[in-house]
């Protein structure tokens, strides 16, 4: 008796590897079929059975749609059926995203967060006058102590009106000023008074948790 033996480099490529070969195959069939209906018929049981095979995908919006639209990748775009769904072109599929801009932060000065972009970007959206100075020192002193309690325990004032001047791209400039920013030890006395708070409240929930279950 012999057998013939069949390789995986023999075979016909699979599109979508996760679905398996059972699966492709059956998409080839669907293909074959000679009329619309008995292909219309078969693709939804199909889709039926994918969506079985992929439960994870349940939780993702549109969830059949991604499903029909796999059918159709499977099938080369070859596949003649009707979709609930508008039929994808395969230049449509294949496009790639718009590439992500990164936040001017995250390239930069990471220790102060993507959230202080966002507070420059307002600040200058103002007017001049003393509402927008106000802000932009309170800015300042938020970046310095961000900076404390990333890196040191003190830091020249000069170095955040640096960071803050390439941040806004020029537009801020408060390294000729003559106002200084909070010390640094009335910063970081804020952040050992915060810490403290937090390890009170801490145990004193925990405590009340206690008391609760010795009640109990």
């Amino acid at each position: 008796m012999t057998f013939d033996l069949e390789y995986n480099s023999e075979r016909t490529l699979m599109i979508i590897p996760e679905y398996g070969r059972h699966i492709q195959k059956l998409v080839d069939h669907c293909i074959a079929l000679e009329t619309k209906e008995e292909r219309d018929k078969m693709a939804k049981a199909i889709v039926d059975v994918m969506g079985n095979l992929q439960p994870h995908l349940r939780d993702v919006p549109d969830f059949k749609h991604k499903l029909w639209d796999q059918l159709y990748i499977m099938s080369e775009f070859k596949l003649d059926v009707e979709s609930p769904y508008p039929q994808p072109s395969k230049e449509e599929l294949q496009e790639k995203p718009e590439p992500l801009a990164y936040p001017k932060s995250a390239s930069r000065y990471r220790y102060y967060g993507n959230n202080i972009q966002t507070m420059i970007d307002i600040a200058l959206s103002w007017d001049e006058g003393d509402k927008k100075e106000a802000l932009v020192f309170t800015i300042a002193n938020h970046m310095k102590k961000c900076y404390l309690n990333w890196n040191k325990d003190t830091v020249d004032d000069a170095v955040i009106f640096k960071h803050l001047y390439d941040l806004s791209d020029g537009k801020i400039d408060l390294r000729d000023s003559e106002e200084a920013l909070s010390e640094s030890k009335n910063l970081l006395r804020k952040r050992s008074s915060q810490g403290q708070n937090n390890s009170k409240n801490y145990k004193k929930s925990q405590h009340n948790n206690q008391h609760k279950n010795r009640k109990r």
